[in-house]
């Protein structure tokens, strides 16, 4: 590592208040030296609340430096302090060179959300690649975004930092192991010529190292899968629901429909009912009537006889 430049040096003055100005760096160092660790703040004023686009990139960007510095073959001694530094902390001084003033902490939970929501994004992606009825995720709106479980506000610039640093790194890794591997089976030389393969397994520490290193990262991506897997399950347990409520609703609909029809049945033989009490009713009237005509031809006819009676012949004797 080079060291800081003068103007990093001046920035890092007593005079200076170290909580509101974070380290410059050089722009050929593409990151805090080593001896920046040094001159760091110990007290840092770190910003909370939600990262911008210009904040991620930085982070992606350092993220991206970081494992081209660790994969890089240690040519020459590096400082004791450099081999402590913790691996988050570079990022984090990398970050406050870039005025991007996050901890170490958020910087680690801020790119366990990256992975999470690229990993989401990439795999809907893919199905959509392979079914025309699936809209591009970046021709969805918010809300049809969450309703498929996605980031509602991945931008696509991220996306695409984050395709190549991870393309970029899994290519490197697979490299790196395939090396000692080829070496194993090679065909063996001559005893002579020995030693000069003595310096392959001189390989293999900085791939162990490498993957140590890279633990953390390989923690939150399967932390991301186990994410993903907890998403599926939500995501059947929210079809079969969807499902279930069909079901429901046509039953219910049903239901409806024959309580309707019973409901009209019942109204037709009420009417029928009342129909035929009408018409009992208009019997019962016609016969009173009738009943009421023939009494009264019977009292016309008794009056009648009444005040005429019938004349007899008086018979005299002789």
């Amino acid at each position: 590592m080079s060291e800081p430049t003068t103007t990093a040096a001046a920035e890092h003055h007593p005079h200076h208040r170290p909580t509101i100005q974070p380290p410059h760096f050089s722009a050929a160092q593409g990151g805090p030296s080593t001896s920046t660790a040094t001159l760091t703040p110990l007290v840092r004023d770190y910003k909370k609340g939600n990262w911008t686009i210009q904040e991620t990139m930085i982070l992606i960007t350092a993220k991206k430096l970081d494992e081209e510095r660790r994969i890089k073959p240690a040519s020459t001694s590096l400082d004791p302090t450099t081999k402590g530094e913790l691996r988050w902390k570079w990022v984090e001084n990398y970050c406050w060179s870039h005025w991007c003033l996050r901890s170490s902490n958020q910087c680690n939970d801020r790119w366990d959300n990256l992975l999470r929501d690229y990993k989401k994004v990439r795999e809907y992606e893919s199905n959509a690649q392979s079914r025309t009825d699936l809209p591009s995720y970046w021709n969805l709106e918010k809300h049809d975004r969450k309703l498929w479980n996605l980031p509602s506000n991945m931008a696509l610039e991220v996306f695409q930092a984050l395709n190549e640093v991870l393309q970029r790194k899994y290519s490197t890794q697979t490299t790196a192991l395939r090396v000692p591997q080829t070496l194993s089976v090679s065909p063996s030389p001559a005893p002579l010529t020995a030693p000069p393969l003595l310096p392959a397994p001189m390989g293999s520490p900085p791939v162990a190292s490498e993957r140590s290193e890279s633990a953390g990262t390989e923690r939150s991506e399967k932390h991301t899968e186990s994410d993903d897997t907890k998403g599926k399950k939500h995501e059947k347990i929210g079809s079969s629901m969807k499902r279930s409520a069909s079901l429901l609703a046509k039953t219910l609909q049903n239901c409806e429909e024959k309580k309707e029809k019973r409901h009209r049945e019942i109204m037709e033989v009420q009417r029928r009912r009342l129909e035929i009490e009408e018409a009992q009713n208009e019997v019962k009237q016609q016969g009173m009537v009738n009943l009421v005509t023939a009494m009264s031809n019977l009292s016309s006819a008794i009056q009648s006889l009444i005040s005429d009676p019938p004349h007899h012949d008086d018979q005299q004797p002789t």
